[in-house]
């Protein structure tokens, strides 16, 4: 039988897999035959065993995954409202850039004098797309 791959599957679904990893283990079902009977690798079935006799059922229901909004961003909310306004209401000439427009070149070197922060010129792209802007 092949293996299904659990990370490719709906939340609901998975966590209907662990509940059965539980109720099969309850019924004294080795672990080798649950991960067979499930179609599973049978350390992840020993996995949710473990984390299930630890904590009981809380600590096996599923979590948001992913990263949440805004988290692990090169600049801050704050950073990015300033350097916007700046790219709004400011031609780089008029900040000392030897630049006539808004390029992702000069958006970074902004982003280098105003936050202290050197970025790879994709990110900029990135940053400019989010906020609206074109690349």
């Amino acid at each position: 039988m092949e293996k299904i791959d659990g990370r490719k599957l709906k939340k609901d679904v998975q966590q209907a897999l662990r509940d059965q990893v539980v109720r099969l283990r309850k019924q004294g079902k080795a672990n080798k035959d649950v991960a067979e009977y499930l179609a599973m690798n049978p350390q992840q079935c020993s996995r949710i065993w473990q984390k299930y006799e630890r904590g009981g059922k809380k600590e096996i229901l599923l979590g948001r995954r992913g990263r949440r909004h805004g988290e692990k961003r090169s600049l801050t909310e704050e950073q990015e409202r300033g350097v916007r306004k700046l790219i709004v209401d400011k031609t780089p000439d008029q900040l000392k850039f030897p630049f006539a427009l808004w390029t992702r070149g000069a958006v970074r070197q902004l982003i280098e004098r105003h936050c202290g922060t050197d970025m790879p010129i994709r990110t900029v792209g990135e940053y400019l797309k989010r906020w609206g802007f074109t690349p």
